[in-house]
């Protein structure tokens, strides 16, 4: 039985992810958290990832550090972090590590983007962002820190890039998600926004929170400016570990944030204090004060597996386990969407009331979770086929 990722991998082989290879080679990196289908089937992985075994001991080596190396422990710990920038380069495609900047949530870089301006910007976003950027967002404009205009959905429920670019004029800063938290829906049309965007004068923060991991992403190609994302969710990393991304012609132009302090410095370790301060070159220029280490080692594990499954196979997957617990929803007569490509990694089903479903759900054994569009039910590669048939005809018992 192999014990590390890397043999768990490669034991797969390179073709298609299949499920009696996940069972044998997979599974056991997951024994502890896999105990708990014994009681409940765990649907809600677009919210809180499940993780590895191995990310507890993770955690202990950044704690042992600490207890054996005390002050020298930032040596290593520093490591990690640059370790965890790399990695996310290379999954987000980032054409160096020094584009991801380290923050504790994707709320904290959003902040920083806005803390960038030196007026107050004129906002462009939609009324389907998640709640965190969209309390920040509306904070900044109660407070006239922005000004922010608001698209919603058209006539089809859907975000549609047009309507975004029809409202471009003027227009400092476009704040929008590559997949909508609350119905899955994937934005067509990324890089047509961008690109008009720029024509316009403006910049590109895109959320990709709620797809990082499981649809393939290259921040370079879609030539946005900045964009968050973090471990929670598709990357099995927990809370505290995401990352804002600035793209290098911002990095070399020198823009700076508010939202900074003395790790930004161009040498920290030196105390120099010049007024005004003098920032670090590239990315570590948007670095603020002392992080807290532990999340880094929280999230290298998933960040480990992600990488070597690699996110093409993980979507595909993902698809072919939405379409089987779609046909099964269908067979059983519940209206669901969400199962084709153009949604995320989740299906949904409407409801009237769909947390008190969700609530009535786990009570019979199904851990789903619901927002204003539905009931939100997510298949990963720790569900087996039995699991959703189950989960199907509970909820079909449920409704």
């Amino acid at each position: 039985m192999p014990h590390s990722i890397a043999a768990a991998v490669a034991a797969l082989g390179d073709g298609p992810l299949d499920q009696a290879g996940l069972v044998e080679h997979l599974f056991p990196l997951f024994s502890e958290v896999l105990e708990r289908d014994q009681k409940e089937i765990y649907l809600a992985n677009h919210s809180l990832g499940r993780p590895l075994d191995r990310s507890r001991a993770d955690v202990e080596e950044g704690i042992t550090l600490w207890s054996r190396l005390l002050d020298e422990a930032w040596g290593p710990w520093f490591g990690e972090v640059e370790r965890f920038r790399a990695g996310t380069a290379a999954l987000t495609g980032a054409p160096r590590a020094d584009c991801i900047v380290p923050k504790s949530s994707a709320g904290q870089g959003v902040r920083a983007v806005l803390n960038s301006f030196v007026e107050p910007p004129r906002v462009l976003t939609t009324t389907a962002e998640f709640d965190s950027l969209d309390v920040i967002l509306k904070q900044y404009a109660a407070r006239q820190r922005a000004e922010v205009d608001w698209v919603g959905p058209g006539e089809e429920g859907r975000i549609a890039v047009d309507d975004l670019i029809a409202r471009l004029e003027g227009i400092d800063l476009v704040v929008v998600s590559q997949v909508f938290f609350a119905d899955g829906q994937v934005l067509d049309g990324v890089e047509r926004l961008v690109a008009a965007a720029h024509a316009a004068g403006a910049r590109v923060l895109l959320d990709v929170y709620h797809g990082y991991g499981v649809l393939p992403l290259d921040l370079s190609r879609l030539d946005v400016d900045f964009a968050v994302a973090g471990s929670y969710k598709y990357l099995r990393g927990g809370p505290g570990c995401c990352w804002l991304y600035v793209a290098p012609r911002w990095l070399s132009n020198g823009l700076s944030t508010l939202d900074t302090g003395w790790f930004a410095k161009r040498d920290p370790f030196s105390y120099q204090r010049p007024m005004p301060p003098q920032f670090a070159e590239g990315g570590d220029g948007w670095l603020e004060s002392t992080f807290a280490p532990l999340p880094f080692f929280q999230a290298r594990a998933g960040l480990e597996l992600v990488q070597a499954l690699g996110v093409a196979r993980l979507r595909d997957y993902s698809l072919r386990q939405k379409s089987l617990l779609s046909a099964e929803l269908s067979r059983l007569g519940i209206e669901h969407f969400g199962a084709g490509a153009d949604y995320g990694a989740f299906l949904t089903v409407r409801h009237p009331e769909p947390m008190q479903l969700a609530e009535r759900l786990k009570a019979v054994g199904v851990n789903a979770d619901a927002r204003a569009a539905g009931l939100r039910l997510c298949p990963d590669l720790l569900n087996s086929e039995a699991q959703l048939r189950q989960a199907a005809e509970r909820l079909a018992g449920v409704l």
